[in-house]
C-alpha cells in the first residue's frame, strides 16, 4: 500500500492557476502526490478532473462474499464523471490531510453505511482517463455482510457472479477503470476465498 507522506510544518502549496482559484474555497481539496505517495502539493477536485492530469490519491474497495461474487454499485445520476455505469463497490477520492486507510472507511461508510471490515491491500497503480490520473489504492473484503446504498451516491448495487461480470466486459456497462482493474486483481480476489 502506498503511504501518502505530508510535508512538516505548513500545508503543502496549492498547485493549480489563478485563473481557478475561485473554486478552491468552494471544493473539496486533495492531494496532488508523486508516485511513491509524496504529497508535493493540493488542488481542488474539480481542478483534478478538469483535464490537466495533476496525479492524485484514492481508494477502491471490492467486496467479495462467499459465493465468489463480486459487490458492484451502479454510479448514481449525480455524479460528475460516468453517470450510471457499474463500478467497484466503494470509490472515492483521498481528501486532504486524510490517510489512505481514513479515506477507505470513510468512503465505505459514506457510500454503503459498511463499517466493520477488515480490508486487505491488493495493489497500487497509476490510471489515466482523458480527465485526470489517479493513484489508485485497492483493497478488499470478504465476508458476508449487509450493505446499506446512500442513494445520492449509489443508484443501486449487487453482487455479481464471476462470468457475469467477464460477459459484461467492453459492452459499455462498467466504468474503464474498473475493467482494467477487475483484470488486475481478479486472480487475488479469487484466491482470497
Amino acid at each position: 500500500m502506498i503511504e501518502l507522506v505530508y510535508p512538516v510544518g505548513a500545508p503543502a502549496p496549492v498547485l493549480q492557476p489563478r485563473s481557478t482559484l475561485a473554486d478552491v474555497a468552494a471544493s473539496e481539496m486533495v492531494p496532488i502526490v508523486d508516485p511513491t505517495g509524496a504529497v508535493i502539493g493540493q488542488a481542488s477536485r474539480a481542478w483534478c478532473h478538469g483535464g490537466d492530469k495533476p496525479l492524485h490519491p484514492v481508494v477502491h474497495l471490492h467486496i467479495l462474499n462467499r459465493d465468489c461474487e463480486l459487490y458492484i454499485q451502479k454510479r448514481s445520476m449525480k455524479k460528475d464523471l460516468l453517470p450510471g455505469y457499474w463500478d467497484t463497490a466503494v470509490g472515492g477520492h483521498v481528501g486532504y490531510g486524510e490517510s489512505i486507510m481514513e479515506a477507505l472507511f470513510r468512503e465505505a461508510g459514506e457510500e454503503l453505511g459498511f463499517y466493520e471490515f477488515n480490508p486487505v491491500h491488493l495493489t497500487s497503480y497509476v490510471f489515466e482517463s482523458e480527465v485526470e490520473r489517479e493513484l489508485v489504492n485497492v483493497f478488499a473484503a470478504v465476508g458476508s455482510f449487509e450493505l446499506h446504498p446512500d442513494r445520492d451516491e449509489v443508484e443501486e448495487g449487487r453482487f455479481w457472479p464471476f462470468p457475469d461480470i467477464e460477459a459484461h466486459i467492453g459492452h459499455h456497462v462498467f466504468t474503464p477503470n474498473f475493467e482494467l482493474e477487475f483484470g488486475k486483481v481478479r486472480h487475488i480476489l479469487e484466491s482470497l476465498l
